[in-house]
């Protein structure tokens, strides 16, 4: 039997009152599953639920299957399943392709990890599926290009909304703490970061650019100007020395000497080659794109279980997937995107069991480089810890 806390009550009504259509925006952790289970309950009727990838398809596939007392109920389309029952699973790219066989099939249709939806490729979805129930749920509605305006004519207005501070200070989540560690580099290191960023901004200035360029339009212009083009891999090898500093390692394999037993943690990374040096370095098991789905899943229950109690990752464990009981978090490199920021505290943020249990995100980070204020960016509007 499924029980829902207050607020998850709270989604749930203001979705039925607002004719069943809208997006519902809370943190990872809060039960945004939980509440399209009710909703999907509530309908009765033919469902399909998009998501982004084929494990959460799996994630999702198996979430419904606890709860349904008829299997044969539920089926999945995509990545070699083509099994349409009453509720089906299927991820963004199926639902695109297949939209004109799909399309109709369906009253009731959820939109998982709803801020895709809105991109230039999957819009489409939403305008081609003739389905008059919707539901949108997302930790972060908003989208760097702006486009999230779309869900609201595609899915429904923001019906219900709450972020991590509001639901850690009611006591439904974990406490958290934020800590960021500068650290300087190597000699070596330093002098090669200042050459590259050196290089790179004569070629700027041999462009005719004498003033700071957003790296998006940098990639415009670079496509047809072999100036711009030398100047773009010179910035990213100069990212890449910062991002990648044995410094950092350092550092890593100081936090690490320092955190107890009790304390199970996620190291995020940006780059493939320096998931697999941590995971050589400190032997602990990484899971990145190229990770194949019974290694993924040995991993992550063996890290529920304890027979691991630090695991490495790339962007692949930023959205959606569920990582059990995990309470500390080690970013060594990212992007300015706030939603990858959120998304990696939310990995971290569990209902809450008791006043002990506070998750930690620690930001390991290179002085002196573009890593500040990128870091700063990530950073806009969160508070540093809810007690």
């Amino acid at each position: 039997m499924l029980v829902l806390r207050d607020y998850q009550s709270e989604a749930l009504k203001s979705w039925i009152e607002n004719d069943k259509r809208g997006c519902i925006v809370l943190p990872t952790g809060a039960g945004k599953t939980i509440i399209a289970l009710k909703a999907i309950i509530e309908i009765n009727s033919s469902t399909l639920i998009i998501v982004p990838t084929l494990n959460l398809m799996e994630q999702w596939f198996e979430s419904i299957k606890r709860i349904c007392k008829d299997k044969s109920l539920v089926g999945m389309f995509g990545g070699g399943y083509e099994d349409i029952k009453m509720i089906t699973i299927t991820t963004y790219d199926s639902a695109y392709l297949k939209s004109s066989f799909l399309g109709n099939k369906f009253k009731f249709i959820i939109f998982d990890e709803a801020h895709h939806l809105a991109s230039e490729k999957y819009s489409s979805i939403g305008e081609h599926f003739i389905s008059p129930c919707r539901l949108g749920l997302t930790a972060t509605i908003e989208r760097e290009d702006g486009r999230h305006i779309m869900l609201f004519n595609l899915i429904g207005n923001i019906i219900y909304k709450k972020d991590f501070y509001e639901l850690a200070e009611n006591n439904y989540l974990s406490n958290f703490r934020l800590e960021k560690r500068t650290i300087s580099m190597l000699s070596n290191e330093v002098i090669q970061y200042k050459n590259k960023i050196s290089e790179y901004k004569k070629l700027l200035k041999d462009a005719g650019i004498f003033y700071p360029i957003r790296l998006e339009k940098l990639i415009i212009l670079s496509s047809n100007n072999n100036v711009l083009r030398k100047a773009l891999l010179l910035r990213n090898e100069a990212l890449e020395v910062a991002l990648n500093s044995k410094a950092k390692i350092l550092e890593l394999e100081k936090i690490l000497k320092e955190y107890s037993t009790e304390r199970k943690i996620i190291i995020f990374t940006i780059h493939t080659k320096l998931a697999h040096t941590i995971s050589n370095r400190f032997l602990v098991p990484v899971i990145t794109h190229r990770t194949k789905n019974d290694e993924r899943n040995e991993i992550l229950d063996g890290f529920k279980k304890g027979k691991y109690r630090v695991i490495a990752t790339t962007k692949v464990l930023d959205e959606g997937t569920d990582i059990p009981d995990a309470n500390t978090g080690i970013i060594l490199s990212g992007t300015g995107s706030k939603r990858e920021f959120v998304q990696r505290l939310g990995r971290l943020l569990r209902p809450k069991n008791n006043k002990d249990n506070v998750a930690e995100l620690i930001e390991i980070i290179s002085s002196d480089t573009s890593e500040i204020s990128t870091s700063n960016r990530r950073n806009t509007g969160i508070r540093k810890s809810i007690k």
